[in-house]
């Protein structure tokens, strides 16, 4: 698991709690399960009437994309795309088709180095590549827009929720010693609206956005590097072009480009 996802989660969650606590709150006085039902019942149905089935049977692969780590470093990509420049110069585009199985389940380099093994066109090669980066950006941040969604609902259902304790508490004026705690109750909602929307919902589609754009730049960094294999470039040229291209992609400005790089 990202650790980096999970202790941030955590610790917004604790400092909430713990603050509430100093200040002489009751974790009692923080459970509430009609709020609870009235907000996340109220979020995940909308969530659900928003979102098409399509996208919405994926939410399991998002959570997983969000939580779990999965990264491959640039600079092993780069290393990587040197030593199959370094075959195909040595032995011809056909013999990196021997070396494809061993390319892990990096499905877009495989892809890649297929076409270039059956001879297509560099123009039509780069095209495919670049259509499959699109694609892909937009089916991740389309299924990744229900946690942007439920962050966008969650607080309105927290006023909603708090509107219709305020309703409860307004109908029960007859009884000034319950007002108070009643009053408090309704509060309740809008807290879980407001703390689920910035602690859970938003962040995780923030993260997702930040692991997609790292993705997004290692498949570029392949397309590049694909590109110059096709184009039978010398390795050492290769290097020094990935090594630029991924400083120019990272915002960084040196007059000696290296392969490292913001991971």
């Amino acid at each position: 698991m990202d650790l980096t996802t999970l202790i941030g989660l955590v610790l917004g969650i604790l400092s909430l709690l713990i603050g509430f606590l100093l200040e002489g709150g009751t974790f009692a006085a923080l459970i509430e399960g009609t709020a609870a039902m009235i907000v996340f019942g109220g979020t995940f149905g909308a969530v659900i009437l928003s979102t098409p089935w399509k996208t919405l049977k994926r939410l399991p692969f998002i959570l997983k994309y969000a939580f779990l780590e999965k990264r491959t470093e640039p600079e092993e990509m780069i290393e990587q795309l040197i030593s199959l420049s370094n075959i195909s110069r040595r032995e011809g585009l056909l013999a990196l088709e021997g070396h494809i199985d061993k390319l892990g389940d990096n499905a877009f380099l495989k892809e890649g180095i297929q076409m270039i093994v059956d001879g297509t066109e560099a123009e039509m090669i780069e095209d495919i590549l670049n259509r499959k980066i699109e694609r892909y950006e937009e089916e991740i941040l389309s299924i990744g827009r229900m946690f942007e969604a439920a962050g966008g609902f969650a607080p309105t259902m927290g006023i909603i929720g708090t509107v219709m304790g305020l309703v409860h508490v307004l109908g029960s004026l007859d009884e000034p010693s319950k007002l108070g705690p009643s009053i408090a109750v309704a509060f309740v909602a809008t807290l879980y609206g407001v703390s689920s929307a910035n602690l859970i919902y938003l962040p995780i589609f923030n993260k997702i956005k930040a692991r997609l754009q790292q993705e997004i730049l290692l498949m570029e960094l392949q397309a590049e590097g694909l590109m110059s294999i096709q184009y039978g470039e010398n390795p050492t040229v290769l290097k020094s072009k990935l090594s630029a291209f991924l400083d120019q992609k990272s915002g960084k400005n040196s007059e000696f480009p290296g392969v490292s790089a913001n991971g």
